[in-house]
């Protein structure tokens, strides 16, 4: 992790990889009855237990309640930190949470500002210290990523339930742990030509292929915590398919090395895929999210949001020279209404020829013109990259959008046609080689710092 990447992080931006290793302590009711006698038919050997086949269980357990103050090596998380840095999840979620997922989500919050604790004190173990005013320049940057001026955005987050401390210790952390990185394991990650080379010679040997862009979730699990797992993996694809970010999950939720970018794999051949996943991603259409896929060590969900041949020319890449006519309607205006006007300009589009008269046959509807260059096919929605990839220079669109929005044509101006891609080059490969390293040495480092680290549940 580098510069860049803080630069591109957005302020619910994971930083830590979240665990079962740093379990939540169980808290008990105090009630406490008299327990019912039960025969004792022996003491089987359970691994060296023994325990007894019937048992009699003291008192009211409820494994979902836990204590929610953490004191990780003398420093210690309140509930006021959880409580804000949640708000920054579900703000990042639009809300659109259910209640017993809150729960769930409440708990993972903790398990993250946990890795961040570790994480920071780690770094100041060694020397590593971020500088307010660092901290600052970081927080300027997201503010500027939500149009807002520093103070408007702290303004913002409070009204979302969060504050400006809890956003700038997420960019401390991520901060330190970065440079800890840089110091501790980027020295020690090597990557050999050949590696690169042999990368490079694959992706000719597959040129036309299809390839996926693909986003994970990766959600780790144990023989004794698998049911509990997929239990959490389908209510997380509840929520995304019921409207929440598959982004903000995969940066809160996966425990891969890409929950910092939002669980995006980038571009990936079905083969280059466990043999799991690469037989569910080439069934799943376009903007699809598969249900769990087991996994060894856990489950994953797969979003795949777009596909193409690899190294091949995509008429999707091809860049637009647009003009849009549009006409809007007063608010409360009815289908029936506004039916004579959006034929009007249906007619309008197919009299159109050429985008010199746009403007001319736009007039008599009282329709706007506004006109777009280096607009790419594959930016547009999906039904217009079908309608725009067939249409010929001075074809119009037929009509879409809405009441609300307007109904609209794109009139097409101008096409500069994909050319055959040249694929990454050596420098590109080495540096996504580079960086998978260092995430796996960094995930084995943080494992480490868990396994070592005194966690006190209060």
């Amino acid at each position: 992790m580098n510069e860049a990447v803080v630069k591109k992080s957005i302020a619910w931006k994971k930083c830590g990889l979240a665990t079962a290793v740093v379990a939540a302590a169980i808290a008990m009711t105090a009630q406490i009855g008299v327990a019912q006698t039960v025969p004792d038919e022996g003491l089987p050997d359970n691994g060296g237990l023994k325990l007894p086949s019937d048992i009699t269980l003291f008192g009211n357990h409820d494994p979902s309640v836990r204590k929610a103050t953490a004191i990780i090596n003398g420093d210690i998380i309140t509930d006021t930190d959880i409580d804000q840095r949640l708000a920054l999840v579900l703000a990042a979620n639009g809300g659109k949470i259910a209640d017993e997922e809150r729960e769930q989500l409440r708990l993972q919050v903790l398990r993250n500002l946990i890795d961040e604790t570790l994480q920071i004190q780690e770094a100041k173990a060694n020397e590593i210290v971020v500088a307010p005013e660092e901290i600052q320049q970081t927080f300027v940057r997201v503010a500027q990523n939500f149009r807002r001026k520093p103070d408007e955005f702290a303004t913002y987050l409070a009204q979302q339930g969060s504050s400006e401390r809890s956003i700038k210790r997420q960019i401390e952390g991520e901060l330190a742990w970065s440079r800890l990185l840089s110091r501790r394991v980027n020295p020690f990650v090597s990557v050999g030509d050949e590696e690169v080379q042999q990368i490079i010679d694959r992706l000719e040997e597959s040129r036309g292929q299809q390839e996926f862009r693909v986003a994970e979730i990766f959600l780790s699990s144990t023989p004794a915590t698998q049911d509990q797992v997929l239990a959490n993996a389908n209510r997380i694809i509840e929520q995304i398919r019921a409207g929440g970010s598959f982004v903000a999950y995969a940066r809160q939720y996966s425990e891969a090395s890409t929950a910092a970018v939002g669980g995006d794999l980038g571009w990936v051949r079905a083969a280059q895929l466990p043999e799991q996943l690469s037989t569910v991603v080439t069934q799943m259409p376009t903007g699809a999210i598969s249900a769990p896929v087991p996994l060894p060590g856990g489950f994953s969900i797969i979003a795949v949001s777009d596909s193409r041949q690899v190294l091949t020319a995509d008429p999707r890449d091809a860049v637009l020279s647009l003009k849009q006519v549009a006409v809007e309607f007063p608010e409360g205006t009815t289908q029936t209404q506004a039916a004579p006007k959006v034929e009007q300009l249906a007619a309008t589009a197919k009299a159109i020829r050429g985008c010199g008269g746009v403007e001319k046959e736009a007039a008599t509807i009282g329709a706007e013109v506004v006109q777009s260059d280096n607009i790419k096919i594959r930016d547009l929605p999906g039904p217009l990259q079908e309608m725009m990839v067939k249409l010929q220079v001075g074809e119009a669109t037929q009509p879409f959008g809405s009441l609300k929005d307007g109904v609209r044509v794109l009139v097409l101006c101008g096409r500069d046609d994909a050319k055959t891609a040249s694929g990454p080059n050596f420098d590109q490969i080495y540096a996504q080689l580079e960086e998978e390293k260092v995430g796996r040495r960094a995930r084995r480092y943080l494992r480490d710092l868990r396994r070592d680290a005194v966690v006190d549940y209060r």
